[in-house]
């Protein structure tokens, strides 16, 4: 569903959901011309795959974004012009993602419910993410900010390193 601050993965799940059952035309191609008489069969075929790829698509969409959040929103559009329209109303600003995985990693301390090399590796998914938005931590940071978040049982291992 989508809640408002989680745009970037609800468009890649409507993206894959409607890829994975072949209704995701409307979403790559844009509205061919409607049939007519002169229209070959092919034609009218592909306009009538667009037509429900369409419909489905707007269904699939409205259904799974919050009742609230709907309102406002264009109802005689097609797909992609839908997912548009939802993606500039909810577009998370990228400085706010930074901020909230610079967050994340600081204030992240070792859950004895995970292994330390889960803990560790969670670290550097967030760093990798951390990159993608221009912000570089070394591999140093990473693992001295991991040591010194855990707890004193392992202190043989902070020592070690």
């Amino acid at each position: 569903m989508l809640t408002g601050s989680n745009l970037k993965r609800w468009k890649q799940d409507i993206e894959f959901a409607l890829g994975i059952v072949d209704m995701d035309l409307a979403l790559r191609e844009d509205e061919p011309a409607k049939p007519n008489d002169q229209s070959t069969t092919d034609q009218k075929a592909h306009y009538a795959r667009w037509e429900k790829s369409n419909r489905l698509s707007l269904i699939a969409m409205k259904r799974s974004i919050t009742e609230h959040l709907i309102s406002g929103l264009l109802e005689d559009t097609n797909a992609r012009q839908f997912l548009e329209a939802v993606g500039k109303r909810y577009r998370v600003s990228d400085k706010a993602e930074a901020g909230n995985l610079l967050s994340e990693l600081t204030n992240m301390r070792y859950d004895v419910t995970m292994g330390v090399s889960e803990f560790i590796l969670k670290m550097v998914y967030i760093q990798s993410k951390l990159k993608a938005h221009e912000i570089v931590l070394s591999e140093n940071y990473i693992v001295h900010h991991a040591l010194n978040v855990l707890p004193a049982k392992f202190s043989q291992i902070k020592t070690a390193y």
